[in-house]
């Protein structure tokens, strides 16, 4: 008996990336014996912190790190870290920010809803957020004003792929709010390969998810400035006690840490790229179909599968209404294309969306 079958669950096949509704990942053999491993012992959870901030430092280049319940989690903390720096008064005192600068700016083509918005992610620590720009985009010298007005506690950026406008330039943002002795933080949820790019922008925090492309059990990962990771570590001491990592968490983060440093990366881009090509190839053979390979617009090396069909909104419905129910990107629906995201899929899974396309197609 097989666990969808044991607990009554739909079986998915997850094309649609490290998606949070839908288990966002696969863990490897090796991180799933790790946690395997943590859950029956016991641990003095500060030691275990500490050498989840060695490993973390040691792979980003970071001074220090932090292992969090979830890079939604990451938000709130990193920006109580920045209210409070790791005043135990403060820290008791929050979501209650008297006294403390509690404006974070965020660029207001930057807010995005991942199952709630950053902004009820920021508002969580008790902070106010200041808008910059429009929705349309958000040049630094409108990051600027903003960043002139009193009580800044940090500058909030996100790099992802749901943000919109043209993309702002990370390194001008942050020496923008370092020029004003206002800490930058970088939301980069699935953005994990990235991130010691990410980190060269100067930004003092960058926040990861673990449950991603690293494939560790859900957890989020903070990289960034020794005295900022210590004021988040902080807070579970206050509103993070409601956000703390699990003992099996950041043992299955060290785990996919260390399977991190030794996995060629360059075989394996090639290898995925040569999955998406043939999947173009095979699904360019559909009558009325158009597909081509894509690469992530933030700089991920990931390569997708855009497919575009007279009707995008029905195969999408009827893709998920089968048996197994297969999940793609569909925010881009409305033009009429759809995204699919194969890394995690094997060759039978692959066979079978190339054969419900088909059959929904034709």
């Amino acid at each position: 008996m097989t666990i969808h079958e044991r607990y009554r669950l739909s079986v998915v096949i997850n094309a649609k990336g490290t998606y949070t509704p839908l288990g966002v990942s696969r863990s490897s053999d090796g991180v799933a014996e790790a946690v395997a491993q943590a859950l029956p012992e016991f641990f003095v959870m500060d030691e275990l912190g500490d050498r989840a901030s060695e490993a973390i430092a040691q792979v980003t280049g970071a001074q220090a790190g932090a292992v969090v319940h979830c890079t939604a989690a990451g938000i709130t903390l990193a920006v109580a870290a920045t209210m409070t720096g790791g005043d135990p008064r403060r820290t008791a005192a929050l979501p209650d920010a008297t006294d403390m600068h509690n404006r974070v700016v965020l660029p207001a083509c930057q807010v995005i809803d991942y199952g709630h918005t950053n902004l009820q992610g920021i508002r969580l620590a008790g902070a106010q957020v200041d808008l910059a720009g429009d929705e349309d985009g958000c040049t630094i010298a409108e990051l600027e004003d903003e960043l002139d007005g009193p009580d800044v506690a940090c500058l909030m950026l996100v790099a992802s792929r749901l943000t919109r406008g043209e993309p702002i330039d990370l390194v001008a943002a942050v020496r923008a709010a370092h020029r004003r002795g206002v800490p930058a933080i970088v939301d980069a949820a699935a953005q994990f390969p990235r991130i010691a790019d990410l980190l060269a922008s100067g930004a003092d925090l960058v926040l990861v998810s673990g449950q991603k492309y690293l494939g560790s059990p859900t957890a989020g990962l903070v990289a960034g400035s020794w005295p900022l990771v210590q004021a988040l570590r902080a807070q579970e001491k206050g509103i993070g006690r409601v956000m703390k990592p699990t003992k099996e968490a950041i043992v299955g983060v060290l785990a996919a840490l260390e399977e991190w440093q030794a996995f060629d990366r360059v075989k394996w881009e090639a290898d995925e790229l040569a999955k998406v090509d043939a999947f173009v190839a095979a699904a360019s053979r559909i009558p009325d179909v158009t597909a081509e390979a894509v690469q992530d617009p933030t700089g991920l090396q990931v390569s997708r599968v855009l497919l575009k069909v007279a009707d995008a909104k029905r195969l999408a419905t009827e893709l998920e209404a089968g048996t197994p129910s297969i999940y793609v990107m569909t925010d881009r629906m409305a033009e009429g294309e759809l995204m699919l995201e194969l890394i995690p899929l094997d060759d039978e899974e692959i066979a079978t969306i190339l054969a419900r396309l088909w059959a929904v197609l034709t």
